[in-house]
């Protein structure tokens, strides 16, 4: 299956929270994407590695996403190595996207820093022909996806570009809501985490909000980019 967009996290629900809405509109639009996630968030205060793997399931379903896979690297220590660079490169050539959108370049969790630099190497090493590697017993081609951006998470880290996703905030709510035991619940007996609160919960729309009225819209989201991001014509810019 090729996909036009690959969106990686550091742990379920890092791509909700950071580009949920972008990838909602983008599926409205007949684009083909899908999820993968580095680990199964096994070191989350609240819930269980079977809660969460139920929680992404169903919220995949809400976005209409295609495919999402689980690579299974320990969650808070996993590293930048050789080996989870080609597990990540196994399926940047299975999926062949030509967008792959990753984790914050530098935020709150280590492993999001972290695995924002592994995802970008691993699209790079990717398209090089002399790195070898098979999956289900078939020799891979190499691919190397056309842009990577960085969608923002918990810092208000400045955007280089920003979209428009007014219309797609309920949806993108419902799949970040769908991970019932990480976010607000008054009914929880769990204990609480920075995640949890209503504050925080509030905060997703506010925040996309806030982008959307400095481009003149409702709701938008906001990437980083790794090099310029580049236009046909000045009208394509709003």
């Amino acid at each position: 299956m090729k996909l036009d967009i690959l969106a990686f996290g550091a742990h379920p629900d890092d791509v909700e929270l950071g580009c949920g809405a972008v990838l909602a509109k983008e599926v409205e639009n007949g684009k083909s994407v899908g999820i993968i996630d580095l680990t199964r968030g096994e070191l989350g205060t609240r819930g269980t590695e079977q809660t969460r793997d139920e929680e992404a399931t169903n919220s995949a379903k809400i976005l209409g996403i295609a495919v999402r896979e689980n690579l299974g690297f320990a969650d808070g220590f996993f590293v930048n190595d050789e080996k989870h660079q080609i597990e990540i490169i196994k399926m940047i050539r299975k999926y062949r996207p030509e967008i792959v959108l990753c984790n914050a370049i530098e935020d709150r969790h280590i492993d999001h820093g972290k695995g924002s630099k592994l995802v970008s190497d691993a699209c790079f090493l990717s398209g090089l022909v002399k790195i070898e590697t098979e999956l289900d017993a078939v020799i891979q081609d190499n691919w190397r996806p056309k842009v990577v951006y960085h969608y923002i998470q918990w810092k208000d880290i400045k955007p280089d570009f920003v979209v428009d996703v007014s219309g797609f905030m309920d949806k993108k709510m419902e799949a970040v809501l769908a991970y019932k035991t990480q976010f607000y619940n008054p009914k929880s007996s769990e204990p609480e985490t920075p995640i949890s609160s209503k504050n925080f919960t509030d905060s997703i729309a506010y925040r996309a909000r806030n982008l959307g009225r400095l481009i003149g819209v409702e709701y938008a989201e906001g990437f980083t980019t790794e090099r310029y991001a580049a236009v046909d014509s000045l009208f394509d810019l709003k």
